[in-house]
């Protein structure tokens, strides 16, 4: 995160170390502190050093899928209802953000596996239980209609450097749009979803690579087009865009 300007970063392994048994069983749990702490049982180094036991969290950031959903759902519940200082008394909640939502995901295991999406139902249904405001988030990735309106901002913009690049200035309509743009996607609930709530000029593809493998489109988030593998959406879009 600190790629991206966050000057105190601190990743779940590295702030939970920091805490005296705030992970009850963390004693069953070697290999979570492996990669933070030194051969003296001391932090490593940390960058930009963080007071955990007097500045409060600014803000929680889940950008992949958590391997520990016990001891990161604990701590996060003590982080965002004390205001962000566990152990004392709360103030209002740190702005929580989700970098995906995906409920599910095709891996190598024959059936589905629970994403970020389900990590984040998880932690809300605890919250919601324990504290007496419901838990405020702010959740990103598909199908949130900002991924696609951020991917079309971001083509435009590079369609509009190459036309630079190559002498095309004169004469280019500097508000470039697309007559199509394509979204390949396998899971229906998400890839589909969001291109069909983005709406032109979204041209929606279903792969049965992945989570969805029916014979017919989904009934839930029908596809503009379905097909068995990305070979064939990429064909197809050669097809049409080529002819």
């Amino acid at each position: 995160m600190s790629e991206y300007g966050f000057k105190k970063v601190l990743s779940m392994d590295e702030y939970a170390s920091c805490f005296n048994n705030i992970d009850p069983v963390s004693q069953y749990k070697a290999w979570t502190s492996d990669d933070v702490l030194g051969p003296n049982g001391c932090l490593k180094d940390l960058g930009p050093k963080c007071d955990v036991f007097s500045e409060r969290v600014q803000a929680a950031f889940v950008v992949s899928d958590p391997v520990d959903w016990g001891r990161d759902i604990q701590v996060l519940c003590d982080i965002l209802r004390s205001g962000g200082l566990p152990g004392q008394s709360g103030g209002h909640q740190p702005p929580l953000y989700f970098a995906a939502d995906d409920l599910e995901y095709q891996a190598a295991f024959p059936l589905e596996r629970l994403g970020m999406g389900a990590f984040r139902i998880a932690l809300e249904s605890v919250f919601n239980r324990i504290h007496h405001h419901p838990l405020e988030y702010v959740s990103f990735g598909k199908p949130n209609p900002f991924v696609f309106d951020n991917a079309e901002m971001t083509l435009r913009q590079l369609s509009l450097s190459h036309c630079d690049v190559c002498g095309m200035d004169d004469g280019y309509p500097q508000s470039h749009s697309f007559s199509t743009l394509y979204m390949v996607g396998d899971n229906p609930s998400v890839d589909i979803k969001g291109a069909r709530q983005a709406g032109h000029p979204w041209f929606s593809i279903l792969t049965r690579t992945g989570v969805f493998k029916g014979e017919d489109n989904d009934t839930s988030f029908p596809a503009d087009l379905v097909v068995d593998t990305v070979e064939e959406a990429v064909d197809y879009i050669l097809s049409s865009e080529c002819s």
